[in-house]
């Protein structure tokens, strides 16, 4: 598929052409290129002008670099003053050539969720894209832009932050015809000595990309609805008066059911994974589908067969024994904070077990969370999913404090690192057990999820 020629790139960045050429979308990351695809050499832990030539060799149909590399004097090159510049031009020129729909979504827990059932309910309804990973960042985000069809009619962008004033440049980039802000956590609380209120002004700075008309959606359930809510804008949640208002939510062994008050009349809904959390999201969706004229019922229908991505709670049935009941895995190795390990709690205290299973979570710390943060990993001790657990092994500096919290005849392992845990493993799991793997990504949790698929036949649950 050809989404830039190499006049097109010219024009949005105004770079300098090398070669005539076309290329597919646009990739950073020169290990994962496909053929037809272009390099955009950024600089950020490393100088992606080192990798230009591996891409080229890989198949790159160009690159987009700031200079010449060494041994690329002939080849296909977008010439650039500055590559994160240039990136941004031409996220802002995808946006600007396409006439879909866009839907930007932000908060501090389930944005990607949020994102993924939007993309998975719309690509029913019509020409949808929205980025397979988590790119929600200053590169992510343009990115995204960047790569959206011509012909495309449904956009979803995440946006994130990690210190204030990152949100309100990537979404004027995105220029939403719809904002989502899923909820409000104590989420990088380093960098918001003012806590959620500075943060909820934050994520509410994605409602002023909206474009004339434009829909603003948050969550009424939030503590801080005095920061978010816009009076022409539609609320979610529990709350009594929310335009789209859950009022049951029963999460079962494979799936979550809603019922719900919308402005369409009485709702109900089956999500295709268990967990209560999903629930909200699964809201706020119906109601952005409503905001870009799509069909909320098609939508609701089509909830039933979404999964979570990997690492933000998908679940594998793994067999340790042929005639033994098998290992449920719940993997939210993705990232962590207290609102979505209380979360993942709750889920594993819900999970039936079979007689002599048990439920066993395996924590890693929850990462940005300032002076905060000892009394956080503390306090997941007192959550009441917690006393339903059999065993919590915990992983890190900080998750040590939840170790010395807990119950003694709860305490499992505490190691360092998750290389360290994954040296238990084998011991630790016994058939029928239900087991959560969750910390935040910089701990590396994904070692232990693949640890134990690795000890026995593995398949993913529905």
């Amino acid at each position: 598929m050809s989404l830039w020629t190499a006049g097109d790139a010219a024009d949005a960045t105004g770079g300098r052409v090398r070669g005539d050429w076309k290329t597919g979308p646009l990739s950073i990351d020169s290990r994962a290129i496909r053929p037809g695809e272009m390099f955009v050499a950024l600089s950020a832990a490393r100088d992606g002008h080192d990798f230009v030539r591996a891409a080229l060799e890989a198949g790159a149909g160009a690159a987009m670099v700031s200079h010449v590399p060494e041994g690329c004097a002939d080849a296909p090159l977008l010439i650039v003053d500055d590559v994160q510049a240039a990136l941004e031009a031409m996220g802002c020129a995808g946006r600007a050539r396409t006439a879909a729909r866009v839907i930007a979504v932000t908060g501090s827990v389930g944005k990607t969720s949020t994102k993924d059932m939007l993309r998975h309910v719309l690509s029913a309804q019509g020409v949808t894209h929205a980025a397979v990973k988590s790119f929600n960042n200053q590169w992510g985000v343009p990115l995204t832009l960047a790569n959206m069809p011509p012909e495309c009619q449904y956009g979803i962008v995440e946006i994130g932050m990690n210190h204030p004033g990152e949100i309100a440049p990537l979404v004027r980039l995105a220029a939403p015809d719809v904002a989502v802000v899923t909820n409000i956590e104590p989420v990088h609380l380093e960098a918001f000595p003012d806590g959620l209120a500075g943060i909820a002004r934050e994520k509410a700075s994605i409602f002023e990309g909206l474009t004339p008309g434009g829909t603003a959606i948050w969550n009424a359930d939030s503590e801080m609805t005095d920061i978010l809510a816009r009076p022409a804008g539609v609320s979610f949640g529990r709350t009594a008066g929310a335009d789209w208002r859950l009022v049951q939510v029963n999460a079962n062994a494979d799936s979550t059911t809603c019922a719900a008050i919308t402005p369409l009349g009485d709702v109900m809904l089956r999500i295709g994974a268990p967990g209560a959390h999903f629930a909200p999201n699964a809201m706020a969706v119906l109601a952005a589908v409503h905001a870009v004229g799509g069909d909320v019922a098609r939508a609701a229908l089509r909830l039933a067969d979404w999964t979570p991505p990997e690492g933000r709670g998908r679940r594998y049935a793994i067999s340790l024994h042929p005639d033994a009941a098998p290992v449920d895995l719940i993997d939210d190795s993705y990232n962590a904070n207290p609102a979505s390990v209380g979360a993942a709690l709750d889920l594993l205290a819900a999970t039936e077990v079979p007689r002599r299973a048990r439920r066993i979570a395996i924590l890693g710390d929850m990462r940005e969370l300032g002076p905060t943060g000892p009394v956080l990993h503390r306090a997941l001790a007192r959550h009441p999913a917690t006393e339903r657990l059999d065993t919590v092994h915990t992983v890190g500096e900080l998750m040590h404090g939840l170790h010395d919290a807990l119950d003694p005849n709860q305490r499992g392992h505490h190691e360092a690192d998750a290389t360290r845990m994954a040296r238990h493993l084998r011991e630790m799991v016994r058939p029928g057990d239900a087991i959560l793997v969750k910390g935040s990504l910089s701990m590396g949790m994904t070692l232990l999820v693949d640890g134990l698929r690795a000890l026995g036949d593995t398949e993913r649950q529905a």
